[in-house]
């Protein structure tokens, strides 16, 4: 059973209900740097300065980025939340995406069962190779675009070690 406690907190006529939640540990989950940095997201997509994010903030971030969302993507963005996207709500969200990752542990052993030598490295080809041939085949565009965040040395070498270590803890780690 949740325990977020949720209720309708009545206000002005004409002016939307807000959720009232209890709080919650979701800053714990995070460190302060990472709090900062989601702050400063949450701020940048805030387009109107109102301490919510809502369709329209998404819809005027696309654009400024040179992407024209649809309505149903951003309905289905804003519709990802049980309530209104406050900034806690933010974190909220982000901390549900990262605890459904798989720990960092697992991923590098994942990754140790194609290393026949144990060295924290696989080859490019190989890996895509196993990307496109293996599981949950990837397309041609989806192994690009996972290399494209990988270290991979001048031999062509995928670091599988500095790659779990990032999707878990972010590039400054």
């Amino acid at each position: 059973m949740s325990s977020r406690k949720a209720g309708i907190k009545k206000g002005a006529p004409g002016k939307r209900a807000r959720v009232a939640r209890a709080s919650s540990n979701v800053f714990a989950m995070f460190d302060q740097a990472q709090i900062q940095e989601f702050k400063e997201a949450f701020n940048m997509i805030d387009q109107n300065r109102d301490g919510f994010i809502d369709k329209d903030d998404l819809k005027d971030m696309f654009a400024s980025l040179g992407s024209d969302a649809k309505d149903a993507f951003l309905e289905e963005m804003v519709g990802e939340s049980h309530g209104p996207i406050n900034f806690t709500m933010f974190l909220t969200l982000f901390g549900e995406r990262l605890a459904g990752t798989d720990p960092e542990e697992v991923i590098r052993n994942a990754f140790s069962c194609f290393d026949e030598n144990a060295t924290g490295y696989i080859h490019e080809d190989k890996l895509r190779e196993l990307l496109t041939t293996m599981g949950d085949r990837f397309e041609n565009e989806e192994v690009e675009e996972v290399l494209r965040g990988a270290t991979i040395d001048s031999k062509g070498n995928f670091d599988y070690v500095a790659f779990a270590r990032m999707l878990k803890h972010g590039n400054d780690q």
